[in-house]
């Protein structure tokens, strides 16, 4: 029945268009013409216009339909955030358009079509900066509704609610797993961000052929179903490509710096890349080598020597944190636990180096320790 009705309106409306037309056609190439002729001619215009008009109708009424779903396809892929930042931009470009406009519409010849081209100049600008821009904006229209109503003085008083940034995760920090352990521990705040194109790369990871790759693939996935499972009502899966990048890195700092998060990643160039360009980075091992306890000169511990150091006689063991412990003259002592005597302390990119001496040759003290049942160096003298 609507179909029916709608192939009517449509021929309706091309007979109305083909009276109009015949007439201003009569009037401009007949002259004087007889009634007759007039009425006729207008009459065959107006049938022929509906019988045209009726046998188009279905193939207009189907592009429609066609560019309706296509467009309604497009639109639900469109996070609601983008659409709200983009709806409040356009409003407001088409504001300051409009008081732009009433200004040169009155220019003579020139003035309608200035005002028109600032209203689609303008408009165009609002939905961009809306978009881009979207977080922003509707947190200022949101503290600007706060503040007016009816009760000001007592929300000025109390203290708005920070806007926290979301923390989006690159491939490698996904693969290294502290990332749970962390934002369990609650030092980690706000929405952990997960793109599409981080996903993806897992995914080809995990598909590797070589062993090595595939079962870091695999391990991150398991690490995501896990955040999953605790955090799912903290997590958001972006589903973001620029397909005018290829580079994941790239990806991930564009994605930042549309959205005002945080990257968390313990990859090094990233790091760079990102402070480079203004964009704030969490990095894992940063995070590590912070909460590791302070060690300095002349303290003792006790280490097991593994392997052998980059210089002559040097020997190299590790804490239980995997800070690297460089003993000198240590080599002789390969696969015994000794008690060391830290002498210095650099601390790289890359982490924390201790130097120190064996504890039992400490000569300068005028000692001679000897390691006990417990594991500990007594002093003999």
């Amino acid at each position: 029945m609507l179909r029916k009705f709608i192939q009517a309106f449509i021929g309706i409306a091309t007979a109305v268009g083909g009276f109009f037309l015949s007439r201003f056609l009569i009037d401009y190439f007949l002259v004087s013409p007889s009634d007759e002729i007039r009425w006729s001619t207008i009459s065959f215009s107006v049938v022929l216009s509906l019988l045209i008009g009726l046998s188009i109708a279905p193939k207009i009424m189907v592009g429609v339909q066609r560019f309706t779903n296509w467009f309604l396809t497009q639109l639900f892929k469109i996070p609601v955030q983008d659409i709200a930042g983009g709806a409040v931009g356009l409003i407001i470009g088409l504001f300051i358009a409009n008081q732009f406009g009433s200004s040169v519409a009155r220019i003579k010849y020139v003035g309608p079509y200035l005002s028109l081209t600032g209203s689609l100049f303008l408009g165009y600008v609002g939905l961009s900066v809306g978009v881009k821009k979207r977080d922003e904006l509707l947190s200022f229209l949101t503290n600007v509704m706060r503040f007016s109503g009816k009760d000001k003085e007592k929300a000025s008083k109390t203290e708005t609610k920070k806007i926290i940034p979301g923390k989006i995760l690159d491939t490698s920090v996904i693969i290294d797993g502290r990332i749970s352990d962390i934002y369990k521990t609650g030092f980690v705040e706000g929405t952990l961000v997960i793109p599409n194109f981080v996903l993806e790369e897992l995914r080809h990871i995990a598909d590797s052929s070589d062993l090595l790759k595939r079962n870091r693939g695999r391990r991150g996935l398991d690490i995501l179903n896990k955040l999953r499972q605790e955090f799912d009502l903290m997590i958001e899966i972006v589903d973001k490509d620029y397909e005018d990048i290829t580079e994941v890195d790239s990806k991930l700092v564009r994605l930042a710096q549309e959205t005002n998060g945080y990257i968390i990643t313990n990859d090094y160039n990233l790091n760079k890349v990102a402070q480079l360009q203004g964009v704030v980075v969490l990095n894992i091992n940063e995070l590590a080598n912070a909460v590791k306890p302070v060690v300095l000169p002349g303290e003792e511990m006790i280490v097991r020597v593994i392997k052998d150091g980059k210089e002559m006689g040097q020997g190299i063991g590790y804490l239980d944190d995997g800070t690297m412990i460089v003993v000198e003259n240590g080599k002789k002592y390969m696969g015994q636990t000794i008690g060391v005597v830290v002498t210095s302390v650099l601390q790289t990119a890359a982490g924390r180096m201790i130097f120190g001496r064996p504890k039992q040759l400490d000569k300068k003290m005028g000692m001679i320790h000897e390691l006990d049942s417990r594991g500990e160096y007594q002093c003999l003298t």
